[in-house]
């Protein structure tokens, strides 16, 4: 597995991280014996990158991590542990966006209780409350690194401009965003102002949410709360195209004789020393083929050969269903 820098003080994490979303039922029903076998899993890959949030559950994805720590004597030292703030679900299902310092200190606390740990090493704000400003927002994160409580201050969805606005205030170790084969909006400058602020761009839904490992054929059935059955991309004749446009990757893939997710999370490594993609799953089988990405090193010719098969602006429709982009800084 390769390594990546993470901050300044020379301290690495997998070039391959995990995305825990999947375990609070965002794609369908989950058990926790699952989640703890991917978790296992993951150490033993050498995935030890780990990205949750509070909401996922709401608390779910955190509880099942932190009972994984309590299961495995030595785990969490073994572990760079991220995790987020700031998106408060209403009780009328509405999200706010919440990044006042009387809210950041209930979430990280609570964090901390359901993690079962006294430092989480990367803390997000997971959307930016526009009604305070970014520089305030760093500025109280920046406390609560001093008080020892978080190693270091993650942004995620933000505007390349807002990136170096909060970077003037303290060090922005982590930048997360969507980015994939077919979602490249990072291009268009994230990636540059991370690369520039010294600051991972870590990117999550590497495998397309799922499409690009090339087994989802029928979108119409996803179960009752999966993410997907109001994304665009994987609805009537978008998802028709999109399936059509895949199978010469899937083709390239097996000519190479690596499986395609390992093919799309490898891409996404290659396109910049300082991108950590974190695919998100449950399953100790699936992650293995993302895993196996981190010791995956394309040739010049090959990237070429996919942007050939998959070149940028292929998909179609939008990332997100409008409700989903509520929060999302567009630039």
């Amino acid at each position: 597995m390769q390594r990546r820098k993470f901050g300044r003080d020379g301290a690495t994490v997998s070039a391959v991280g995990f995305g825990c979303m999947s375990f609070a039922g965002f794609y369908g029903a989950t058990e926790e014996a699952e989640s703890l076998r991917a978790l296992s899993a993951a150490l033993d890959y050498g995935v030890d990158f780990w990205d949750t949030a509070n909401v996922y559950g709401p608390g779910l994805s955190e509880s099942v991590i932190g009972k994984f720590f309590r299961q495995s004597p030595g785990a969490r030292e073994r572990v760079t542990l991220a995790t987020k703030f700031a998106i408060r679900r209403m009780p009328d299902g509405r999200r706010v966006f919440d990044n006042s310092a009387q809210y950041m200190r209930e979430c990280l606390d609570a964090s901390l209780q359901r993690l079962g740990v006294d430092r989480i090493d990367l803390y997000y704000v997971h959307r930016y409350d526009e009604r305070i400003p970014i520089e305030d927002t760093v500025g109280e994160l920046a406390r609560h690194v001093q008080s020892g409580k978080i190693g270091a201050i993650g942004l995620s969805e933000i505007a390349p401009d807002t990136l170096r606005r909060a970077a003037a205030v303290h060090y922005i170790a982590a930048v997360q965003s969507e980015y994939s084969l077919w979602t490249r909006n990072a291009e268009l400058g994230l990636i540059q102002a991370c690369a520039e602020a010294e600051a991972l761009l870590v990117a999550f839904s590497p495998v397309g949410r799922g499409y690009f490992s090339g087994r989802l054929q029928d979108c119409e059935d996803f179960p009752e709360g999966d993410f997907r059955r109001e994304n665009p991309r994987f609805l009537g004749l978008n998802w028709r195209r999109n399936r059509d446009r895949l199978v010469g990757f899937l083709d390239y893939a097996k000519s190479l004789g690596v499986a395609p997710t390992t093919l799309a999370v490898a891409w996404t490594l290659a396109m910049g020393p300082h991108i950590v993609p974190i695919p998100g799953t449950r399953s100790a089988e699936h992650l293995k083929e993302c895993a196996d990405a981190g010791d995956l090193a394309l040739t010049a010719e090959q990237m070429r050969e996919i942007e050939r098969l998959l070149p940028v602006g292929f998909a179609a429709g939008e990332r997100y269903a409008p409700a989903n982009w509520v929060g999302v800084q567009r630039y």
